[in-house]
């Protein structure tokens, strides 16, 4: 999804890197460049927004003990086979 209009980010790598940017795995400068195409682009920043509120319902819903790395990586598998779908 994007709003049409160019951005010094393109809306493909907000969103090939939404979850990096969510976790804090960028750097500083990366998340400046992110966090200015979300302020510009209500789009990207809606789909950040639903991945944010996913993110946090599923920390909340498994606050009692960690998932293992073997399902984390299957559900993290089906996002990105989902998400390519979708676009």
């Amino acid at each position: 999804m994007s709003c049409g209009n160019p951005h010094e980010t393109p809306c493909d790598h907000i969103r090939e890197h939404c979850y990096e940017y969510l976790d804090g795995e960028m750097t500083e400068e990366e998340c400046q460049r992110i966090a200015a195409h979300l302020a510009e682009c209500p789009p990207c920043l809606a789909e950040y927004e639903r991945d944010r509120a996913l993110k946090a319902l599923i920390r909340r819903s498994c606050a009692c003990e960690p998932a293992p790395t073997t399902l984390r990586t299957q559900i993290i598998a089906s996002f990105t086979s989902i998400r390519s779908e979708y676009y």
